[in-house]
């Protein structure tokens, strides 16, 4: 589905699939498909500012030196619970966990933690993707050596994440737990929205003008590469009116690790463009919460 209008044009030569240059900068550019990201946005950031008033402010914990690795844990108060990680995406530009307290709730009230981490952009790191995931799994790997310290248990973890942070996890998961020394199944399921899993159509789009794609990064940050490492069951999703790229790459990403003999489920949301899919993991009754609570084992309260 796509409720995007079409106005003719030429066709240039083809740079991707059957993609010219428009088609593809357009296919990684979500305000295109979806002209409501401004609203979406401040629905959450005002859902998110409600969700602390209920549940209070979360504790904030540093997993490393810089001024960008932190992290928010909102406390269930049962001692050895489940814990859910949640890594925001913002096109690798933007967002802070801050902004994405709605998310707690629900896992709270099912009886679990929830853990949402902080980390750099690409803009304060020049432009190089490798810092952010380098501290995306850290933060992951502080929470499997420190989940006892907030009344998590370590053998029920999960994660959780949205867009460039389904494309950090979907690394993390497969070469990054073997980075960070941490078991192959460290966590026991993810729930990755909307995410990217092969960095090389990504290069040869306007996101270019701000990342400074390299063949080598290119190689170790797309994750569908190296699916042999991936031990965690995934569920994926994506909506009927997401740009056609990023419902592709979610559909291929699934399929590669279905053929790989891994378990993964998929997902997709009719009528939800990127920005509306990300609602419904906060919604206990939603496509991607409900999932999430049956994946981790909880009933919505």
């Amino acid at each position: 589905m796509n409720i995007r209008p079409e106005t003719p044009r030429t066709k240039g030569p083809l740079v991707f699939l059957d993609m010219d240059q428009q088609a593809l900068d357009e296919a990684y550019d979500q305000e295109i498909y979806a002209p409501n990201r401004a609203l979406v946005v401040e629905r959450r950031k005002a859902a998110s500012d409600r969700a602390r008033a209920i549940l209070g402010k979360p504790s904030r914990v540093a997993y490393g030196p810089s001024e960008h690795e932190g992290l928010d844990i909102f406390d269930c108060g049962v001692k050895g619970a489940p814990v859910n990680v949640f890594v925001h995406g913002g096109a690798w530009r933007r967002n802070v966990a801050a902004d994405y307290a709605l998310q707690a709730e629900p896992l709270i009230r099912a009886g679990a933690h929830a853990v949402l981490i902080d980390f750099i952009n690409v803009d304060q790191a020049k432009g190089d993707l490798f810092p952010m995931y380098e501290q995306v799994r850290r933060a992951l790997a502080w929470v499997w050596h420190n989940a006892a310290s907030f009344g998590g248990d370590r053998d029920r973890l999960y994660v959780s994440a949205h867009s460039s942070g389904s494309h950090l996890c979907g690394v993390a998961l497969t070469r990054g737990l073997k980075e960070e020394s941490l078991p192959p199944d460290a966590f026991k399921g993810a729930v990755l929205l909307s995410g990217m899993y092969d960095l090389a159509p990504v290069a040869l789009s306007k996101r270019s003008s701000y990342v400074n794609f390299t063949q080598p990064m290119i190689e170790k940050l797309s994750g569908g590469r190296y699916i042999g490492d991936l031990h965690t069951p995934l569920v994926l999703a994506y909506g009927t009116c997401e740009t056609p790229e990023f419902q592709r790459q979610t559909r291929d990403f699934a399929a590669a690790v279905k053929a790989a003999g891994k378990p993964v489920e998929l997902l997709v949301g009719e009528a939800y463009n990127h920005f509306e899919l990300l609602e419904t993991l906060a919604n206990p009754y939603g496509l991607t919460g409900r999932a999430m609570l049956q994946q981790m084992g909880l009933v919505a309260k």
